[in-house]
């Protein structure tokens, strides 16, 4: 039988890049005691106010179509978020809803590039956004992120990359993995790198509320001169613990929205009302949790910085922000899916490859902020002692 392009585009992109992650949840379910550190689940419950609120719409009967848009008062809401956030007016029609951040991403590139486009993006990258480029026919330009730069995209590295194929510059700040955020400078260097070439700046913000105390949040929507080629992402998944619920937004040029609309239709034909209540409200207040949350991401990445850092060989990068410490575990041998599979089997800790978001981490391992601080610092001990045990045998 034929199948279409695209599923041999994304044949090796799928579970793949998650196998340690699921080796320990079978592990796990099997009776071991296994510490995982793989994925980028919020520590806490969705907060009670939202379930009740998402609870009260289904019972009065908020169950039945949306629109490609979004509700109402979710779009009026959002609006006037970004308005106060972002220092200028960005109207309803700046906005649509769609099913959390990774379908919101698909729908935008979906509407920006095509086969023989490229989309440049950093790597190291969240390990779905080459499937997603990939999904559209464009190409992925990886773009490297260096540690000695705090893994913050260099201006000079995008330029070099740029050519008469390229449409998109693809951010993602707070960055998943590395917890690098980037600064209004950072943006403005980019976004005129971005003007002089015609580029689109899309920029993935889900980690927006999870800024370590100390750092500053920036967003290209803050640069208005730039407005007419930025389009943001965002969602409730992190900010109010609440993945499950998928919801999320963009917000971009009027024009853009239009373009985007019936591409939402023909996808989802709209998210669930009683979800975009619950998010309504969500987005209309500060997060109740996201300040404690992001209290105690930054405690842990201290914790293992203190506990691992120049231990056996061991680097930490120390995160601005996000869930995730990266753990530079080169001195020891291996490469990073090898250390993961191997520390999973013979210490019972779980931490995603390196390699799983592209090549620029090779060698290094992430390791999830969201368990208590004893199972972090037991999870430390395994790892210190597996690291030395390692290198001498190297």
């Amino acid at each position: 039988m034929r199948y279409a392009p695209v599923t041999d585009s994304l044949a090796d992109l799928g579970g793949a890049k998650w196998e340690v992650h699921a080796l320990a949840r079978r592990m796990q379910a099997a009776g071991e005691a296994v510490i995982e550190l793989t994925i980028g689940e919020p520590d806490v419950a969705t907060p009670p106010a939202l379930l009740e609120t998402a609870a009260r719409s289904m019972a009065a009967g908020r169950t039945g179509y949306s629109n490609g848009r979004g509700e109402p008062a979710l779009v009026a809401a959002l609006a006037a978020r970004y308005t106060a956030r972002r220092g200028r007016e960005i109207g309803r029609d700046q906005v649509m809803c769609l099913p959390g951040t990774q379908t919101t991403l698909y729908a935008i590139l979906q509407t920006l590039v095509t086969s023989g486009d490229e989309v440049l993006v950093g790597d190291p990258m969240y390990a779905t956004y080459e499937g997603l480029i990939r999904a559209t026919g464009a190409t992925v330009v990886p773009v490297p992120l260096r540690p000695e730069a705090g893994f913050r995209i260099q201006p000079t590295d995008v330029a070099a990359r740029i050519t008469p194929r390229s449409r998109v510059l693809f951010l993602n700040s707070p960055h998943n993995p590395t917890g690098a955020v980037l600064s209004r400078e950072d943006l403005a260097a980019l976004c005129q790198l971005a003007a002089e070439h015609d580029l689109w700046v899309l920029c993935d913000e889900v980690y927006e509320d999870l800024c370590f105390p100390g750092v500053t949040f920036a967003s290209p929507l803050d640069l208005h001169e730039y407005a007419e080629r930025v389009v943001i992402a965002s969602s409730i998944s992190k900010s109010h613990a609440a993945p499950g619920f998928r919801s999320g937004w963009c917000v971009g040029p009027a024009e853009f929205c239009t373009r985007l609309l019936p591409l939402s239709e023909t996808m989802l034909f709209g998210s669930q009302p009683f979800i975009a209540d619950m998010t309504a409200e969500a987005v209309s207040s500060p997060s109740p949790i996201a300040a404690e949350m992001m209290t105690r991401f930054q405690r842990r990445a201290a914790l293992i910085h203190a506990h691992l850092h120049g231990t056996a060989g061991l680097t930490v990068h120390m995160p601005q922000a996000g869930m995730f410490a990266l753990l530079d575990i080169r001195a020891t041998g291996p490469t990073g899916e090898a250390f993961a599979r191997a520390l999973l089997a013979q210490a019972r800790v779980a931490v995603m490859p390196g390699e799983s978001f592209g090549t620029a981490l090779a060698g290094w391992v992430r390791l999830s902020l969201t368990q208590p601080d004893d199972r972090i610092l037991e999870a430390c001990t395994r790892i210190a002692a597996f690291a030395a045990a390692q290198r001498q045998a190297a």
